[in-house]
């Protein structure tokens, strides 16, 4: 079985997207379709922008969705029979097997950014990435620590990313290191993503998200939130909202993937970050990028 894997925030580089808009005529319609939606030609930033510019969540969120969704889309034989999508990246597998509309998921994507921004301004926050630890130890240790942290993103075995608030990570990765952590650091990112910090965007999200046409899917969707195959438009819509403060449980859905009798992998969108992933989870598996 086909599976078609969508890349989150951080896959983004400069003159992303650019040979697409140049070589297809539906992708410029659906890039300029964006630009009007959007309010401002995020393909000016997305073509011409610095890395920096890149950055900004409101920018970051909408570009790398519109990467994977405009390179799906403009795919021969696209036909996924399972996808499943990295945080950010599970809004552009939706669009991919049907349940949302490019249109509808492009507005959520920009929603969602704003709300996170708004929530990691709230509150110091940050996340970290964790190396060569067993999760249980990794879990067992932010457990232990006084203030918010938590497991945020289990990514591949031994490649675990944390967070909460700023000084409660840093005394995570203190704990972390002195357990036998190879690396335990401070990750560049604008707040607490994947952690309870995100309740007040969860909520704001989730008006959006109740609001919203969700459609039966054309094939199942591997949440991050249950890392198992959904169908139903509703529990979709349910694993969507719960999505922002609860883990990312990439390594379990890749595997429960391969359990359900995915042949190959191919990562659609921006980068290669996915397909390194589940070579680490899964030595044997194929993987491929659109």
């Amino acid at each position: 079985m086909k599976a078609y894997v969508f890349p989150g925030q951080g896959a983004q580089f400069a003159g992303m997207g650019k040979e697409l808009y140049e070589n297809s005529p539906l992708a410029k319609e659906l890039f300029e379709k964006a630009n009007e939606i959007l309010g401002f030609r995020i393909t000016d930033i997305m073509f011409n922008g610095t890395v920096e510019e890149l950055k900004e969540t409101k920018v970051t969120q909408p570009a790398v969705f519109l990467h994977s969704v405009i390179l799906a889309k403009t795919l021969e034989d696209f036909k996924p029979e399972m996808v499943a999508g990295h945080s950010l990246g599970e809004f552009s597998a939706l669009v991919a097997n049907g349940t949302l509309s490019f249109e509808d998921g492009l507005k959520l994507v920009s929603q969602r950014a704003l709300a996170m921004q708004k929530a990691c301004e709230i509150t110091p926050s940050t996340m970290a990435a964790v190396l060569a630890l067993a999760d249980n130890i990794v879990e067992d240790i932010c457990a232990s620590i006084d203030g918010v942290v938590v497991a945020a993103n289990y990514n591949c075995p031994g490649q675990l990313v944390i967070s909460g608030e700023f000084k409660a990570v840093e005394a995570a990765c203190v704990a972390l290191k002195e357990a036998g952590a190879k690396r335990a650091l401070l990750l560049p990112v604008g707040g607490a993503f994947h952690s309870p910090m995100m309740e007040p965007a969860r909520e704001e999200l989730a008006a959006a998200i109740e609001a919203t046409t969700f459609s039966t899917p054309t094939c199942p969707v591997y949440q991050n939130v249950t890392a198992s195959a959904v169908s139903d438009a509703n529990e979709i819509k349910k694993n969507l909202i719960i999505q922002l403060t609860a883990p990312v449980k990439w390594t379990q859905s890749v595997q429960q993937m391969i359990a359900d009798g995915a042949t190959s992998f191919t990562e659609v969108g921006p980068g290669k970050v996915l397909a390194g992933l589940i070579g680490k989870i899964n030595k044997e598996a194929v993987t491929a990028n659109a």
